[in-house]
C-alpha cells in the first residue's frame, strides 16, 4: 500500500509548521516514522506543492532523502491523485502532515479491511468521527477519486474527502470505530494545528 502525506507550509494557524521540532525531530518526520511501523506499508510520498511557501519543505526532504511529490497547493485531491498515478497506486493511503502520532495499528487494520473488501472506493474511520482527531485514516480508490474531482466544489478540492462523505450513496465506504479499549479513546485532539499544541504530543511522546 502507498502511503500518500499531504503537506503544505502555508498554515494560517502555524506556519512552517511541518518543519517545527518535537524533540530532536522534525514534525514531517515524526509523521512519517510513525506512517513506516506499520508493515503493510510498502512506501511513503510526501505530497507537497509546487508554491514557492513549499520550497524550504522540498529542500529539506531532498537532504534527507525522503520521496516527495509536487503538486498542486489548493487541489488537493488532484494533487494526490498525481501522486498515487505517478507511483502506479491504484489505492493509497491517505495522511495528514499534522499527526505525529498516527497509530500504525489503525493503518494495519484499515488495510485489512481494504483487503476483505477490494472494490470499496473508501476505508475510513471519520464517517462518523469516533477516534481522536490526528487518527484518522483513509484508504482512496485513486480513479474513483480522479473521476470526480471534476465535480467537487473548491473546498472539496481542498479537504478531498468531503465529497465522499456528503455525496456517500454514491460510493462504496467502509467506516470502522473506535472501540471501548483503544488506548487514546479519551483524547479528543492529537494534531498539531497551533505552537501550543507541541507539549501535549510532547508529553504522550513521553508517555510512550
Amino acid at each position: 500500500m502507498l502511503a500518500l502525506i499531504q503537506a503544505r507550509s502555508n498554515s494560517r494557524r502555524f506556519k512552517n509548521k511541518i518543519l517545527c521540532h518535537i524533540f530532536e525531530k522534525s514534525l514531517i518526520e515524526h509523521v512519517i516514522d510513525s506512517v513506516k511501523k506499520s508493515n503493510k506499508i510498502k512506501k511513503i510520498v510526501v505530497a507537497t506543492s509546487v508554491n514557492k511557501s513549499d520550497r524550504k519543505l522540498v529542500y529539506f526532504l531532498k537532504k534527507k532523502k525522503i520521496n516527495f511529490y509536487k503538486g498542486n497547493l489548493n487541489n488537493v485531491a488532484l494533487r494526490l491523485v498525481n501522486a498515487a498515478k505517478k507511483n502506479n497506486a491504484k489505492f493509497f493511503l491517505r495522511v495528514n502532515a499534522d499527526s505525529p502520532l498516527i497509530d500504525y495499528t489503525l493503518i494495519n487494520k484499515a488495510i485489512n479491511i481494504h483487503r476483505k473488501n477490494i472494490s470499496s472506493d473508501l476505508i475510513t474511520n471519520v464517517f462518523p468521527r469516533t477516534f481522536p482527531s490526528g487518527q484518522s485514516i483513509e484508504i482512496i480508490r485513486t480513479d474513483v477519486l480522479a473521476q470526480n474531482i471534476k465535480f467537487m466544489s473548491k473546498d472539496e478540492k481542498e479537504h478531498v474527502s468531503k465529497y465522499f462523505y456528503k455525496y456517500n450513496t454514491k460510493f462504496f465506504i467502509k467506516n470502522f470505530k473506535c472501540t471501548p479499549n483503544y488506548k487514546y479513546k479519551h483524547l479528543k485532539k492529537m494534531t498539531i494545528d497551533y505552537k501550543s499544541d507541541i507539549k501535549k504530543i510532547k508529553h504522550l511522546i513521553n508517555e510512550n
